[in-house]
């Protein structure tokens, strides 16, 4: 689905199934790790919402997933920069983490796939592409009919 939504826009964005690949559970430190190890001179940032990040501090080896990245946090409603700063200070380099507004936007993965299983409409949030696939290979409980 990846692929599709890119299509395109190769020259912009890659796709990586290294998690894909990886046998047994996938954690974002080993992400890093493999992707660093590609690459050791690329600059890399973890991007998660504020109510992602509040919770970082439980994370597997949260301290070298800081080492291996720059963690960006885009502000979302119902979680206060201020909460997410005290759980952030839990973790050694905690306080580099960069924080950016982010539109408020009424779309979450949850909806998307609730409305591909009910089969309803899904035009300008997901691309026709995207959702043809879904469709198609019927996950998330949908079915190939609209």
């Amino acid at each position: 689905m990846c692929r599709l939504a890119i299509a395109g826009h190769e020259d912009q964005f890659a796709v990586s199934d290294l998690e894909a690949r990886r046998p047994g559970p996938s954690y974002t430190v080993d992400t890093l790790e493999e992707l660093h190890a590609n690459d050791p001179e690329s600059e890399l940032f973890l991007i998660v919402g504020s109510d992602v990040a509040i919770g970082f501090p439980s994370w597997r080896a949260p301290e070298r997933v800081l080492a291996l990245a720059t963690l960006a946090v885009a502000q979302r409603p119902g979680t206060g920069r201020e909460s997410v700063e005290r759980a952030l200070a839990e973790v050694p380099g905690g306080e580099a983490a960069c924080f950016f507004p982010m539109p408020e936007i009424d779309i979450s993965s949850t909806m998307l796939r609730e409305r591909a299983a009910r089969g309803a409409p899904t035009t300008y949030l997901i691309l026709d592409s995207v959702r043809g696939y879904i469709d198609q290979h019927r996950l998330y409980g949908g079915t190939p009919d609209r």
